[in-house]
């Protein structure tokens, strides 16, 4: 079982709460499996009743807004709707690619194909547009900060696995299966910042989470290459 350590908790008030959500736990209850831990059942036991105000996929780390009331989860709700959150991503890719930003705009079509992808979709896509820069090149993987315009599920993940360079650790999307050695096992994505107005004072609030225990190690064993 998932269990949250609250050091993960980033930034807390009367009307919002942020976390570092780690990779393994749910964002939201599974219809399948309704007892498996989620954000909520782990988290309302200490901070009382909270509200989803976006989510991550099981495998992403990273911050995560949750709102306290009804009033602050509609306010949230409109600046994601309206587009006006800025979220920064970092993943590690599998290879070493030959550009140092790309913007990757090929529209998507969720659950695409028989296992449940999201792929790219030239006639029935819906507008995507992913933003990435590298930071580190590694051997045999690199390092890269990505600002993603849309958010749709697995968004980041198609888009990079569509020119070549899929997630590390990410075998639904293409990528070498991890072996038992390896320090990251599950697909190498964590949002690493947010930036959103807060609900009653309006400041903007930037929010960072720092890299998870598998980002750190992998990192720290492999040294930049030119």
């Amino acid at each position: 079982m998932v269990s949250m350590n609250f050091s993960g908790v980033i930034f807390s008030d009367p009307d919002l709460l942020v976390i570092n959500k780690p990779s393994g736990l749910l964002s939201l209850p599974d219809g399948y499996h309704p007892d498996l831990p989620h954000v909520r059942s782990i988290l309302e036991p200490e901070f009382g009743r909270l509200w989803i105000v976006h989510r991550l996929d099981k495998e992403t780390s990273g911050v995560m807004i949750l709102a306290r009331s009804s009033s602050a989860h509609q306010f949230l709700n409109q600046q994601f709707q309206d587009r006006k959150v800025e979220k920064i991503y970092h993943a590690i890719l599998q290879g070493r690619p030959d550009w140092n930003s790309i913007v990757i705009d090929s529209p998507l079509k969720i659950n695409g194909d028989r296992r449940h992808r999201t792929t790219i979709n030239l006639d029935r896509g819906k507008p995507a547009c992913t933003q990435c820069n590298v930071l580190k090149r590694m051997e045999r993987s690199t390092l890269i900060s990505i600002r993603p315009t849309t958010g749709y599920t697995h968004q980041i993940r198609a888009h990079l696995a569509s020119i070549g360079f899929p997630l590390l650790a990410d075998p639904l999307y293409g990528s070498i299966p991890p072996k038992d050695e390896d320090f990251i096992r599950r697909a190498a994505l964590h949002a690493i910042q947010i930036q959103i107005n807060h609900p009653i004072s309006n400041h903007l609030l930037e929010l960072i989470a720092p890299f998870p225990a598998d980002f750190l190690q992998y990192l720290n064993q492999n040294q930049p290459v030119e």
